[in-house]
């Protein structure tokens, strides 16, 4: 059985975006992989941030992961921090990495825009912290998103030199599993940028926690033109919004967008918004529920986090131990 990683930062409620784009998918890969999944909260802090909400921004977090099916019994769920190995092996991989793959990062040059001077040096060695949260439990899976496929290939590429320069093959290749283009959501003011959690308008998401009326107003408001729905997918070519609000209605019902297509042909947006939103509060409403549920008892969410770290601190202590020991560190006895 393969041995998936994959994490999540806890800057804020999930979107739709996040759902159907990695949450939701989470789930079923549980079924036939050893599933390692994580709220990675040394990853939210290489950007400003608040500390007076980073805490309960992370529980948030894990209690929707749960209620989304992510449950503890059927994979291991943990906080970043709760783990030290994950800091042990990514100070190595600084060590490893050279300077000139960083510098060819994309992300990096998207997420310090112009004033890359006054960023923290965290974001620029974030793709080394990403490798070590795979490498660290010796992940061969990894389910990526198109922003994220150059930080993999990097992953690979410090492995590789560490095995190289350490003179064992000790670390394995990690192959991605690509996320499929159906649930690729969008801004809803927007078609052509992703759905945020850091875009300022609210309403260019839908939250997880946002209630029947709230995604009723925001579903109503989102940007679309005046032509009706055609009848063929190809038709929506230079149509973002409209392609993005087909797209949501495919991922959340489980068809094809062809599919809702016809099933909509001819419809103006007025009607097709009213269909969406219902499929939105029906599908959304179990998981609100759960997830209030948890935020309800603190305590059982935090001693499942805390058992979740002590699973993954017996799979990650040995292969970094081991990892020290080739780089040639002295053994604490």
């Amino acid at each position: 059985m393969q041995r998936v990683f994959s994490g999540i930062q806890p800057s804020g409620i999930p979107t739709l975006g996040n759902y159907l784009g990695a949450i939701r998918n989470w789930v079923p890969m549980m079924r036939d992989h050893e599933c390692i999944y994580s709220v990675v909260d040394l990853h939210a802090i290489t950007q400003p941030f608040d500390p007076k909400t980073l805490a309960r921004q992370t529980r948030e977090m894990a209690a929707a992961l749960m209620a989304c099916g992510v449950t503890p019994d059927k994979c291991v769920l943990f906080v970043q921090s709760h783990v030290h190995a994950h800091a042990r092996l990514a100070w190595i991989f600084n060590c490893v990495a050279r300077l000139g793959w960083l510098n060819r990062m994309t992300q990096f040059k998207d997420k310090a825009g112009k004033d890359r001077e006054n960023v923290g040096a965290g974001l620029y060695v974030y793709p080394n912290l990403m490798a070590a949260d795979i490498l660290v439990y010796h992940a061969t899976r990894v389910p990526v998103g198109e922003d994220q496929k150059q930080h993999l290939e990097l992953a690979n590429d410090i492995a590789q030199k560490f095995n190289h320069d350490f003179g064992e093959d000790f670390f394995p290749p990690i192959e991605p599993i690509i996320q499929g283009v159906a649930a690729r959501v969008m801004s809803l003011r927007d078609g052509t940028r992703k759905m945020s959690k850091s875009d300022p308008s609210d309403q260019s998401r839908i939250n997880l926690t946002d209630d029947a009326d709230t995604i009723a107003l925001k579903i109503r408001r989102a940007k679309t033109d005046a032509e009706p729905l055609p009848a063929e997918l190809s038709a929506l070519e230079g149509r973002p919004e409209a392609r993005n609000l087909v797209g949501i209605l495919a991922a959340i019902t489980g068809e094809e967008p062809q599919q809702v297509l016809r099933a909509h042909e001819g419809q103006g947006f007025g009607t097709f918004k009213g269909v969406l939103t219902e499929a939105l509060v029906a599908h959304l409403s179990p998981i609100q529920g759960e997830m209030q549920r948890l935020l309800n008892d603190p305590a059982a969410v935090d001693a499942a986090l805390r058992q979740g770290a002590d699973k993954a601190a017996a799979i990650a202590e040995p292969i970094v131990a081991r990892a020290e020991e080739l780089v040639g560190f002295l053994p604490r006895r």
